[in-house]
C-alpha cells in the first residue's frame, strides 16, 4: 500500500506562484509514475502534469504548459508542482496520483488533495 500526501496549497493572488509537494511512500519511488490532477466543482478531474519514473519524461496539459513545472526528488520520495503566473481559473483541488508497478501490474494511488485558490 502506497500512501500519498500532498501539501502546499493555499490562497494566492493572480499572477502569483505556488509550489505543491507530494510525498509517496514505498522503496521503489523512483520507478513510480507521478502525476498532478485537479478537479473543479462539478467537473471531471483533469491531468495537469505527469512525470514518469526512471527519468522517462514529462507531460503537461495545454493549460499548464509554459506556466507549471513538474519535478521529482527520488531521494525524498517527493514530486513537486511549481505553478507560476496563476490565474483564477486555476482554482481547484489539486491531487497527486502515483502509479506503482509490480511486474506487469500497475497499481494507482491518490492523495486527498490540496486546495489552491487564486483570487485577489
Amino acid at each position: 500500500q502506497v500512501q500519498v500526501v500532498e501539501s502546499g496549497g493555499g490562497l494566492v493572488q493572480p499572477g502569483g506562484s505556488l509550489k505543491l509537494s507530494c510525498v509517496a511512500s514505498g522503496r521503489d519511488f523512483s520507478w513510480y509514475d507521478m502525476s498532478w490532477y485537479r478537479q473543479f466543482p462539478g467537473k471531471e478531474r483533469e491531468m495537469v502534469a505527469k512525470i514518469r519514473g526512471s527519468f522517462l519524461g514529462t507531460d503537461y496539459s495545454d493549460s499548464a504548459k509554459g506556466r507549471f513545472t513538474i519535478s521529482r526528488d527520488d531521494a525524498k520520495n517527493t514530486v513537486y508542482l511549481q505553478m507560476n503566473a496563476l490565474k483564477p481559473e486555476d482554482t481547484a483541488i489539486y491531487q497527486c496520483h502515483a502509479v506503482a508497478y509490480v511486474g506487469t501490474y500497475a497499481f494507482d494511488y491518490w492523495g486527498q488533495g490540496t486546495q489552491v485558490t487564486v483570487a485577489s
